[in-house]
């Protein structure tokens, strides 16, 4: 039986990120460091899991993006990551309180941290691959 094809329990989530972008793989390990309670999995926007997930939620744009797909529902840009913030335990759920910013400005300044991401932060050849205490938390 695949990983897909076993339910995720209610409440958990599964996170879709560039798995090639230093700035996504370093929020991953941020995430997974932080997540006493694992409600988070992962899958890199380059697998073919995160390709069914998105097929399953209208094709929500991928490699821009993180994006977060949690109780049937899909969040990308600002929202998935303050979503994934206010899942963490404190002080850093604390952090998803910007979801106070308006949407067009708070995804203004991830489109922007976005465009330059690769030029600031780096990008590998090849997709990050998880060290082996966190790979059964990731569906690829």
């Amino acid at each position: 039986m695949s990983k897909l094809s076993v339910p995720p329990p209610r409440g958990s989530a599964i996170v879709l990120f560039d798995g090639v972008c230093h700035l996504c793989s370093g929020f991953v390990r941020f995430v997974i460091r932080h997540d006493r309670h694992h409600r988070f999995r992962f899958a890199s926007l380059q697998s073919p899991v995160a390709a069914a997930e998105l097929a399953k939620h209208g094709g929500v744009p991928a490699l821009s993006s993180v994006i977060l797909i949690v109780d049937g529902r899909c969040h990308d840009r600002s929202r998935a990551v303050f979503e994934i913030l206010r899942r963490l335990d404190a002080p850093w759920s604390l952090l998803s309180a910007l979801r106070v910013v308006p949407r067009p400005v708070a995804d203004r300044v991830y489109d922007f941290v976005g465009a330059h991401r690769y030029r600031w932060f780096g990008r590998r050849s090849q997709c990050w691959v998880p060290d082996a205490d966190a790979r059964d938390r990731f569906l690829d």
